[in-house]
């Protein structure tokens, strides 16, 4: 469970960017999607070797330059 403890004269507005930021670095939305539906292992290892693919075609194309 992500609190987040509000101080004195802290604009509300602030408490709200600290709750999203917590959110997005424990990944809650991301778990929630993912498990809403089933993938079988061999997608899910698919979309990992693309990743990965795609993240050394930048990186070779970034030495390029």
């Amino acid at each position: 469970m992500i609190k987040v403890i509000i101080g004195k004269n802290e604009n509300i507005n602030r408490a709200l960017k600290r709750f999203r930021v917590k959110v997005r670095n424990t990944k809650v939305i991301q778990n929630y999607k993912t498990k809403q539906e089933f993938t079988k292992k061999s997608v899910k290892r698919r979309r990992e070797i693309q990743k990965a693919q795609y993240i050394q075609q930048l990186r070779t194309k970034e030495e390029q330059i």
